[in-house]
């Protein structure tokens, strides 16, 4: 369980973000603060940008798409396909089932069914393709920060915003982060995304709102509230609005 620390900051939190949203080898902790730590949540996407930044340059000497593609994969590997697979999983249960009991059963299945493959399909297609646009111009390092960050506030903003669908479950376990705590996290994840993508940050941010709105509405309709899979679809889903908007 979370231990009772209700400071706004605290030793460990971006260490607590790091081992639950990615797979870097960090040390034990001795305790964790589940909601309370969430705003440090932006600044796991930013550890995962900045690798998937570094992979990049790497592969500056190959083709677009093909260095686009070695950043997708580095995001992917560091984060071990969390999101992805809370996305599939999320198509699977919002889409398969007839009541939200038979949806929270489907989600809790770790098969994917054709709702969850083809969710996973547009996904990374459409992410590679819009990284291989903005490799082109030569902006792909501060696309992959900015949508790494950006992509980590609605995930803690539904968290708030929404109860715990079951009760049991990461997200159940991490429990609900308080308000200052989730502006905390917009207020960093805008700050980096004014920093690299300057004032384009404001059409992604309005498309951020918009998505993160519309999925809070579909997961309350559906299942009553959020689930650790809803939150991680809303991070492929704010990921690809993201990337959307600098390639166009």
């Amino acid at each position: 369980m979370p231990d009772r620390d209700n400071s706004l900051f605290s030793r460990g939190d971006l260490e607590e973000a790091l081992t639950l949203l990615t797979r870097l080898p960090v040390p034990p902790l001795p305790g964790t603060r589940g909601g309370r730590a969430a705003w440090a949540y932006p600044l796991a996407g930013l550890a995962v940008g900045l690798l998937a930044a570094l992979a990049a340059w790497l592969a500056s000497g190959l083709s677009p798409p093909l260095a686009a593609g070695i950043a997708l994969a580095t995001m992917v590997a560091v984060t071990g396909a969390l999101h992805e697979d809370g996305l599939a999983d999320s198509f699977d249960g919002l889409w398969g089932g007839r009541t939200s009991e038979q949806r929270l059963a489907i989600m809790s299945d770790s098969r994917v069914g054709a709702y969850g493959a083809v969710a996973l399909i547009f996904s990374i297609g459409l992410r590679w393709s819009a990284l291989a646009i903005i490799a082109a111009e030569g902006e792909l390092w501060a696309a992959l920060i900015a949508a790494a960050v950006l992509s980590r506030a609605p995930m803690v903003t539904l968290m708030h915003m929404l109860p715990n669908a079951r009760s049991t479950g990461l997200s159940s376990t991490v429990g609900r982060p308080p308000r200052d705590t989730t502006l905390v996290a917009i207020a960093i994840a805008a700050g980096v995304g004014f920093l690299t993508v300057g004032f384009a940050v404001i059409p992604v941010a309005i498309l951020l709102c918009a998505a993160t709105l519309a999925i809070a509405a579909v997961s309350k309709a559906k299942i009553g509230g959020q689930s650790g899979d809803v939150l991680g679809a809303s991070q492929q889903i704010s990921e690809f609005a993201v990337l959307v908007v600098l390639a166009a």
